[in-house]
């Protein structure tokens, strides 16, 4: 378990109730209830995405409550792209693509936040294409390399 969180340099550490207010006012959400709802699924559907030593440094850089929904999920064998990410969650939610993909957006650009640019590069690295813009960020495209004439 978490019992000491790692300062992260590019953001001080930010408490549970400061995330759900952050989620909460992103997501323009009624309720601190529905926005603690939509963090614990979100950050469920990323810990089945998420491996390795990235996994272990979000974790740390996040808020013990929401580090622990994101590491109770078992990393899935296949990893979904960030479409495939969002319908994954439609469907076990029971929602809306476009819904899914509101409650991703909310949750994640604060996750990107505590995270710090650094981190959250290397995440992306690992991660298919599409979660760049789940995360707020600029999608750019890989450089295929060109033969040396």
């Amino acid at each position: 378990m978490h019992d000491q969180l790692r300062a992260n340099p590019h953001q001080a550490v930010m408490t549970f109730d400061q995330m759900l207010e952050r989620v909460r006012y992103e997501g323009v959400y009624p309720t601190r209830e529905r926005a603690e709802e939509v963090i614990r699924t979100v950050l469920a559907a990323l810990g089945r995405q998420v491996t390795g030593d990235e996994r272990v440094d979000l974790a740390h850089c996040l808020p013990v409550e929401a580090a622990s929904a994101l590491t109770a999920q078992i990393p899935d064998s296949q990893q979904l792209t960030g479409w495939g990410f969002v319908k994954d969650l439609a469907a076990r939610t029971g929602s809306t693509p476009a819904t899914a993909r509101w409650n991703v957006g909310a949750v994640l650009t604060v996750v990107a936040r505590l995270a710090g640019p650094d981190l959250l590069a290397r995440i992306l690295r690992r991660l298919p294409g599409g979660y760049a813009l789940l995360f707020g960020q600029a999608e750019l495209r890989r450089q295929a390399r060109m033969p040396m004439p």
